[in-house]
């Protein structure tokens, strides 16, 4: 078994890459026999290039590298995984090009959760955002983590949904962990470190270029038992999840969206190809009959939603709210409610995230 300073020794060779590593692997079935290996043995390897090989004739060069990678990495609080660490991802095994080295901040345990994965558009509406917000909360109140890649949008919502409801969440980054990409979500990236796990296969210091974000795409879908699509452009970065997902056997979902919102077409062709449509948590979790729907959390009911009863009028209101915006006079029409009680109740269903008061004093249902 070698250290994980060879595991991450050999990552750092310029120019190996992954498919590199992993033939290095299978002709000499260990980072530091390859680390040791002459020339000559190296020039027998099917597939490696002369390039790749003056990189790891330089040991002199190769061995500090991964010995000083190690030591930032633990100055911020930090830890590499190789893969064959007992905590490495199970999942993430078992896909066709796993990292050979992971490095995480914050909760390693959460790696070995029951996790699904919520992805989609940066760009999102607020109907994409508040269903990827609402979606997450009832994954974590069934004590599912929540997989995303820490971008804008969805990807944000997705992460804060989940830590609201006290879940747990996993954020898969496309540059080193010390690094806070997008600035934005500096706060986001922050509550993550200390509540959920950081995620990166990217050494310290590494920066977001573009080529980086299909490839922690694999690691998201690697690390989930689900890809949940939640508005997604027809060419997007979201599509290329689900297809990875569907490489690595795992179920792809797609939240459906207006008909004629382009920022959901991608999302509607992924139904249209037999994705399966998430109107809530448990459309997820019935694709999941070995025990993810068993293991709610005891703070809430059976069915999700929370273990306590509304009040009665309260109740009665929320029967006639719609999932489209209704204004308060009409409410008060319908209801016959006094307008003084009518803002109370709606001020304790908003506290409780069942309603959403809108601009122009308009009023839905949320998750409708």
């Amino acid at each position: 078994m070698s250290s994980i300073q060879d595991w991450i020794s050999l990552s750092l060779v310029p120019g190996l890459g992954i498919n590199g590593y992993w033939r290095l692997l299978d002709y000499f079935h260990s980072p530091g026999d390859v680390l040791q290996a002459s020339r000559k043995q190296l020039c027998q390897v099917p597939g490696i290039r002369e390039k790749q090989i003056a990189g790891l004739a330089s040991r002199e060069t190769v061995l500090p590298r991964g010995r000083d990678e190690l030591a930032k990495l633990e100055s911020i609080g930090g830890q590499a995984l190789s893969f064959e660490d007992p905590g490495y991802p199970a999942l993430l095994r078992q896909i066709s090009d796993p990292p050979p080295v992971i490095y995480i901040s914050g909760k390693k345990e959460l790696l070995k959760e029951n996790s699904v994965a919520i992805v989609g558009s940066r760009a999102a509406t607020i109907y994409g955002k508040r269903t990827a917000h609402s979606l997450a909360g009832s994954l974590a109140r069934f004590s599912v983590a929540v997989v995303s890649g820490l971008a804008l949008g969805i990807d944000a919502e997705a992460h804060a949904g989940s830590l609201a409801a006290g879940g747990n969440t996993i954020a898969v980054l496309g540059c080193g962990l010390d690094v806070v990409y997008p600035r934005q979500n500096r706060d986001l990236y922050r509550r993550i470190s200390e509540q959920g796990v950081l995620v990166s296969e990217y050494p310290l210091g590494t920066q977001p270029e573009g080529f980086r974000f299909p490839a922690r795409n694999r690691i998201i879908a690697g690390l989930s038992k689900g890809v949940v699509i939640v508005e997604a452009a027809k060419k997007s970065g979201s599509l290329i999840t689900a297809q990875l997902a569907l490489d690595y056997g795992r179920e792809v979902f797609a939240v459906p969206g207006q008909v004629d919102s382009h920022k959901s077409a991608g999302a509607h062709w992924l139904l249209q190809q037999g994705a399966k449509l998430v109107l809530g948590a448990e459309d997820i979790l019935e694709e999941f009959p070995e025990g993810m729907a068993g293991c709610m959390d005891e703070r809430f009911g059976e069915d999700g939603g929370r273990a306590f009863e509304l009040d009665p009028e309260a109740e009665t209101l929320l029967t006639h709210i719609e999932p489209y915006p209704q204004t308060r006079d009409e409410l008060i029409e319908r209801s016959g409610l006094s307008p003084a009680r009518m803002s109370e109740l709606l001020l304790f269903l908003e506290l409780e995230e069942l309603v959403e008061v809108l601009p122009g004093d308009k009023i839905k249902k949320t998750g409708g």
